[in-house]
């Protein structure tokens, strides 16, 4: 069983209240962010989620297609087959092949693609820092276009 935290804060919240909290952020910033922006990125924010919430899910499910369905187009075409993109993963990202906590913080936009920080507990009880590079595929659809792991020494 992988458990997932949304921690706004430091406070873990509900998906509900999450994009409420980003929505009310967004309508009294004084930075002129309009509530409709604030919107448009938590639902973003929870796309992404869900696409890597997925995927991670069908690692541990050692659902080799639904997995490799995640990928964007030019990591599916560095692969022959679902099979042995799930080969590498397992042997080269164990913490994602097998995550057993799932944190997600902050996510960073830059030109034409968006970097998901994901704190995770592998099946070693090791703490990770994974640093996902998500690319839209048009509207609300993204794809994860490769993965970072950091090690984080004392824990999450």
């Amino acid at each position: 069983m992988i458990h997932r935290i949304r921690i706004l804060f430091g406070r873990r919240l509900s998906g509900g209240l999450l994009i409420a909290g980003l929505a009310l952020l967004g309508a009294f910033s004084a930075t002129g962010v309009s509530a409709d922006d604030s919107l448009r990125e938590a639902d973003a924010a929870a796309a992404i989620e869900r696409v890597i919430s997925a995927q991670l899910d069908a690692f541990a499910n050692d659902d080799q297609e639904r997995a490799f369905s995640y990928a964007s187009p030019a990591i599916r075409n560095g692969f022959s087959s679902a099979s042995a993109f799930s080969d590498m993963v397992k042997r080269r990202y164990p913490a994602v092949f097998q995550a057993v906590t799932v944190r997600f913080r902050e996510q960073v936009p830059h030109p034409g693609f968006l970097v998901q920080r994901v704190q995770l507990v592998g099946p070693q009880g090791h703490y990770w820092d994974a640093y996902y590079r998500m690319e839209p595929q048009g509207p609300g659809e993204w794809r994860i276009g490769g993965v970072v792991l950091t090690e984080v020494a004392g824990g999450i």
